[in-house]
């Protein structure tokens, strides 16, 4: 018996390539948009930025050629700048890690907690978002005031701890506090997108099984969330890293960071060539962040690919 197989004909063969395309063509025109905004106002800008890092700065403030490397090499060999990076750094780690550690259970909160309790733990969350960072930042200040009239100073002080027993403020603790104040939400978000995708059940399993509860969240409900917290510690370590108000508020001239130096740089010494060098700095820095969590969990997937195929 002999099986007939559908040829196409050449117009139907035709009549489909031009479908393709003019799908394609249909969606890069709806690309379009987006990809000349991306252009215009972040990859020209950067790529302008990272040309004016190179170029020599002028008696008379002009910047022009020759151009020159000296720049970084004065951010390497200049304590001051070498001080705010580890500054930079280090407040970025920790309000990474203690957004990580607070951010857990408030996700945790909104995504199995009741639909009442998740509701005000969200409106609680998202509200202070509505608010500028100046304004938080000076209500830190109030706080956290190192004399008789900070608030928690006040507090400490009718509970019999002495006048003023805390200097917080002007230091990077303070800083790390406000910008965890500032950032918290946008851990948490990612945070609550990864485990609303986790079936409840296999939870349940575990615990069924005689699993404790620190054992359940750290072998089953931990390695499944590790995209949005990777996600998470990507957004608040770069946001950190980059922000200037907070630490300027909070931080005075004991915690010297990046943005503080490159603010200076840039309104009052006018020395544009080292701001963009320290512009550029701070960008890759963000950048080493974002494909260091990339790469992290690409391996994961790859790990877990080739342990599936074992089995």
């Amino acid at each position: 018996m002999e099986i007939a197989f559908p040829l196409h004909t050449a117009p139907q063969a035709t009549a489909r390539a031009r479908s393709l395309h003019g799908e394609q063509a249909g969606a890069i025109l709806l690309m379009a948009p987006a990809v000349i905004f991306v252009l215009a106002f972040f990859a020209a800008p950067a790529c302008l930025l990272l040309f004016n890092s190179v170029l020599t700065q002028s008696a008379n403030t002009g910047i022009g050629l020759p151009l020159t490397f000296g720049h970084y090499r004065h951010l390497i060999e200049d304590r001051l700048y070498l001080h705010a990076f580890v500054v930079t750094l280090r407040i970025s780690v920790w309000t990474s890690a203690l957004a990580m550690v607070l951010g857990y259970p408030v996700a945790l909160a909104i995504v199995r907690g009741r639909p009442a309790v998740g509701r005000a733990v969200t409106i609680i969350l998202v509200a202070p978002l509505l608010v500028s960072i100046v304004v938080r930042s000076y209500g830190w200040q109030l706080l956290l005031a190192n004399g008789p009239s900070g608030v928690v100073n006040w507090l400490l002080h009718e509970m019999g701890f002495g006048p003023a027993p805390l200097h917080i403020l002007y230091s990077e603790t303070a800083v790390i506090i406000g910008s965890l104040h500032v950032f918290l939400p946008l851990m948490v978000l990612p945070l609550v997108s990864s485990l609303s995708r986790i079936n409840p059940s296999l939870e349940e399993a575990a615990r069924t099984l005689g699993a404790p509860a620190w054992r359940v969240f750290a072998r089953v409900t931990l390695p499944l969330s590790l995209p949005g917290l990777a996600a998470g510690l990507t957004l608040v370590f770069s946001l950190t890293a980059a922000s200037y108000v907070t630490p300027s508020l909070l931080g005075g001239s004991s915690s010297q960071v990046l943005g503080n130096l490159l603010q200076e740089q840039v309104m009052t010494v006018y020395d544009w060539p080292l701001g963009s060098a320290i512009a550029v700095v701070m960008v890759a820095l963000t950048f080493s962040v974002h494909f260091l969590s990339v790469f992290l969990m690409q391996g994961r997937s790859r790990a877990r690919l080739a342990a599936s195929e074992a089995r």
